[in-house]
């Protein structure tokens, strides 16, 4: 049924979108499709590249749909054949037929380097609307009939309403919520990623990795010759260095691989040279709520997942089409962000609850837990095992809203 048209729409909004990742040139491009006014700000000074490669599928591969998009993410994604776990020789001692992905999921499923999904998406907006890079919002004041934002380099100025879909250490929630720590709920590993071009060996469509207690690397092969390296290790708190001491974040990376085996020292190498590193810890946002006035957050801004859900991406297009579609449809922001919310967190937070659930085989930190692990992976192989295992969490146990929106191409 559709949704829109229950209620007098409001009209025409500017919307201060903060955050040029996923979430937000998602849900600029659906507040353009419904007649409003979104500006996006960004604090890096471009579109980022390099990052981790991600698996898409379920509501936001349902999303991509109605934007047009799955016919250029298949072409610029990647159809994984095998996950391949090696030991410290490069021996095979588990993994699977990625293929089951694919199974699953009725063919609606595709790997891609995150930052591929940022570029479409982001294409689909520019020059539609004001998109500013490298400055980032310092403080808001919202007074009830709008919100006036101050900017680390741009002159103050005044929106309608204000959405912070700035990722896990959004400066939108630090500044209408509080702290990060006061909704900060860490897993107990980092993560970090990085691309080197020529490196070899290459596996084509192969997704390798190799794991000792509490560490796991891995690598796969990208086009143009590049190789994406994604390393996670135990750490019982956060690692202290600073987001942009990329000296700093390499000598945690040596120290903690160097004796791991495998490849390690060869990708160590590789990532002497690299000048753009993904480094964070693996963390889940939980709010009361995720909005407060005519400030609303959107992403792994209100409700992070972590990396070990493997739905972040997707998750927050699924919510940014739920947001534009309750803004087009309610009579005032605050109504919007309350729809957006009862109809968004049943799903996140089983989302979440699975994802703290798995944390513990994601990088085992025993050699009997890697074990176990591994062996798992191998009855994969066994015809309804890996339907078993896996199936329920492929299922996003949630129905897409319909809204009227001039660019759905799914009703």
């Amino acid at each position: 049924m559709t949704h829109a048209g229950k209620v007098r729409a409001m009209q025409t909004k500017s919307i201060l979108i903060s955050g040029a990742g996923i979430a937000g040139p998602t849900l600029a491009y659906w507040l353009l499709e419904l007649g409003h006014t979104p500006t996006l700000v960004e604090h890096a000074p471009r579109p980022r590249s390099g990052g981790y490669v991600i698996d898409f599928w379920g509501l936001g591969f349902d999303v991509a749909e109605k934007m047009g998009l799955v016919p250029t993410l298949r072409q610029v994604g990647y159809d994984v054949g095998e996950l391949r776990l090696v030991d410290r020789a490069g021996r095979r001692v588990g993994g699977f037929d990625a293929s089951v992905f694919r199974t699953l999921t009725d063919g609606r499923y595709v790997s891609m380097a995150r930052s591929d999904l940022a570029r479409l998406l982001y294409e689909k907006i520019k020059g539609r609307c004001e998109i500013i890079f490298g400055d980032s919002i310092t403080g808001l004041k919202d007074d009830g009939s709008g919100v006036s934002a101050a900017f680390q380099h741009g002159a103050p100025r005044r929106f309608d309403m204000v959405v912070g879909a700035d990722g896990l250490h959004s400066q939108v929630r630090r500044l209408a919520f509080g702290p990060q720590a006061g909704f900060e709920t860490y897993l107990g590993y980092m993560v970090a990623a990085f691309q080197a071009q020529g490196y070899r060996p290459r596996d084509e469509l192969v997704y390798v990795s190799h794991a000792v207690p509490g560490r796991q690397i891995a690598r796969f092969a990208l086009r143009g010759d590049r190789t994406m390296f994604l390393f996670v290790f135990a750490a019982d708190a956060p690692v202290g260095v600073g987001p942009h001491d990329l000296a700093a974040q390499k000598e945690v990376l040596k120290a903690r691989f160097g004796d791991a085996g495998w490849e390690c020292p060869q990708i160590l190498a590789a990532l002497d040279q690299c000048d753009d590193l993904y480094f964070d810890r693996v963390a889940q946002i939980r709010m009361d709520a995720w909005s407060k006035g005519r400030v609303a957050l959107l992403g792994d801004a209100a409700f992070c997942v972590s990396l070990l859900a493997g739905q972040g991406s997707a998750l927050a297009m699924a919510a940014a089409y739920v947001l534009a579609g309750e803004l087009g449809s309610a009579e005032t922001p605050e109504a919007a962000f309350t729809s957006y919310e009862r109809r968004l967190r049943p799903l996140i937070e089983t989302k979440q609850k699975a994802a703290r659930q798995f944390a513990g085989s994601f990088a085992p930190k025993t050699a009997l837990g890697l074990f176990v692990r591994n062996q798992m992976t191998k009855a994969f192989a066994i015809p309804g095992v890996a339907k078993l295992t896996l199936g329920s969490s492929l299922l996003d146990r949630m129905d897409l809203p319909s809204y009227e929106m001039a660019a759905e191409t799914v009703r």
